[in-house]
This record gives structure tokens, sequence and C-alpha cells, in this order.
């Protein structure tokens, strides 16, 4: 009878192992979903199709959403695999526990957010909402130009009324004047400045220097490395067709999503489009970010955001 020896029953198994992970990493992708919001990247791609032709035979199932925190939700359960969503949404997911990772950097929302009021609002100025409601996505990025924006006006989180309210039930309380001030994203906020044309009191880009965060499923990152780096590079694709070709870019947003063309329009001509690897400056931005929620107590954990930073296999 023939005998193992150790080293070679040590050999077996790494072999098996090696096998058996091979086999499960290879296994050939049948469908991507790919969670999106009503605006970005994403959508121009999704017009484009440009990433169903870089993953097929695949196929791609877009999900919509109103917001990131639900967004990050579903890739925390699987429901989706990939997703964009703003800066704060994955710090909120991260400190609670959710299986997600930074893939890639998508472009500021920019002059795209903005804490605003209606034009004829006696509030001048970010110093007045001292004890206003003001409505805003819970753990969204417009939450974190709220707070930042505050910060700069030396004006105390706990001096105002945030109103934690999704886009769209805002949007009813702001028509109702149940809410002072609206702190919101296109293109909600496009909306709003074509129906009620209202007085800003701050924008992001003049707040904070962030970005918007293309993320995905951890164990999906893990098991299907190519599928995400392809979707990354299609994501670039369609970057460069929508920077060269701004005039189309609105129509393409409103052929998907719906929002009337108007709104789409502006939201489209103060868009920038582009695609970055996740740098060393662009993790302390999103830390700062992070440690911004984690000194109000508005997240459960301190985190650190380089722990949930997917870096993509090199063979």
């Amino acid at each position: 009878m023939t005998r193992l020896t150790r080293r070679a029953l040590g050999a077996l198994f790494f072999a098996a192992a090696f096998i058996a992970t091979s086999s499960f990493a290879a296994e050939p992708l049948q469908e991507l979903k790919i969670g999106y919001q009503k605006t970005g990247l994403p959508v121009v791609a999704r017009q484009q199709k440009v990433i169903e032709k870089a993953v097929a035979p695949a196929t791609v199932k877009w999900v919509e959403f109103t917001a990131g925190p639900p967004l990050v939700e579903a890739l925390n359960v699987g429901s989706i695999d990939v997703g964009w969503v703003g800066d704060a949404p994955p710090i909120f997911g991260q400190s609670a526990g959710s299986a997600i990772v930074y893939v890639a950097a998508l472009a500021s929302n920019g002059a795209g957010e903005a804490v605003f009021v209606k034009p004829e609002s006696t509030i001048q100025s970010l110093a007045d909402l001292k004890g206003k409601k003001v409505g805003v996505g819970k753990g969204t990025s417009a939450h974190n130009l709220l707070i930042a924006a505050l910060e700069k006006a030396k004006l105390g989180y706990d001096e105002i009324t945030p109103v934690y309210l999704s886009p769209a039930d805002a949007a009813a309380a702001f028509a109702s004047d149940k809410i002072d001030a609206w702190a919101v994203w296109d293109p909600f906020f496009a909306i709003a400045e074509t129906r009620y044309k209202p007085r800003i009191l701050a924008l992001s880009s003049e707040v904070l220097n962030v970005k918007t965060y293309f993320i995905a499923n951890r164990d999906f990152a893990a098991a299907q490395p190519a599928a995400v780096t392809t979707t990354v590079n299609a994501l670039g694709e369609a970057a460069k067709w929508a920077n060269a070709n701004k005039d189309k870019v609105a129509e393409a947003l409103h052929e998907v999503t719906g929002v009337p063309l108007d709104a789409q329009i502006l939201a489209a001509n103060r868009s920038v489009f582009s695609v970055e690897p996740i740098t060393p400056e662009i993790i302390a931005h999103q830390q700062e970010t992070a440690d911004r929620f984690a000194k109000l107590k508005l997240i459960p954990n301190a985190i650190k955001i380089s722990d949930a930073v997917w870096t993509a296999p090199t063979n």
C-alpha cells in the first residue's frame, strides 16, 4: 500500500484548495446587477449600453434607487453587485458593518448639490437656518454638505432641526412649506430650480472637496474581479462619450430616467464626467467626512476608510 508522506499530503491539500479556488473564481458571470440613481455617469453608461457590450454574454440588470443609503443596503445583502453613490452612504454602510468596498472614484456632484430655500423665504444665509427645519436624506451626500456648510457658517448641527426625508418626500414637504430649507442633489435640485427659482445658501463645490463612488458588494468583488474591472473600464468609455457629447447628455439622462428635459439640461450642463482610481488623497478626504459624522455621533462606529478600499488582482 502506498503511504503519503506529510510533505506529499500537504501538497495534495494545497493542490485541491488551489483547484477549488480557481474553479470558483473562474466561474463565468451570468448576470451583473447594477444600482444607479436618476443622474450621473452610470445613467449615461446605461443609455450607451457600454457595460452590456463589455460583459457580454452575461446580462446586465439595472436597479434604480432614489438615494444612496438604500443602494448601499442592497449591496450589503447582495441584491445588487455594484452601484454608484455619493460620499456619505458608504461611510454609514461601513460603520454599520456592510459588506461593501470602494472600487473607483467618480466626479463630485459639485455644482449639482445645494442647500436652498424658496425665493420668498426670510432666510438669507446659512446663519439664518438657526432653529429652522431642513429637509435632508440621512446618510446622503447632501447630509454631509449640510453639516459642512453649517460648520463653515459657525452654526452647530444641534442648532437646526434636521428632518430626514427621501428626495420625493422632501420635495412634497418643501412644496407645502413643511420644511424651511432643503439639501439635495441633482436631478432633484435641478427640478427645484426650474420650479421655484430658489435662493441657494450653499453649493457642494463651495464647501467640500469630495468625490462620488462606484462601490461593490465585497464578496462579489472577490469572486468576480474581472467583471468589476471591466465595468469600471466601461464607465470610463461612457465618460469619454459624455465629455465629447455634452449636447446629447441631457437627452440621454432624460431618456433613461424620465426626469423633465429642462431639469436634466441643467444637471448635465454642470456635470463633470470622470473615473479615477482610489488614491491616498481621495481616501484622506473621505476619512475627513467619516470623522465628521463620527464626531457628531451620526454613525455607530468610527471607521478607517482604507479598510474598505478594493484592490484589483494583478494577475
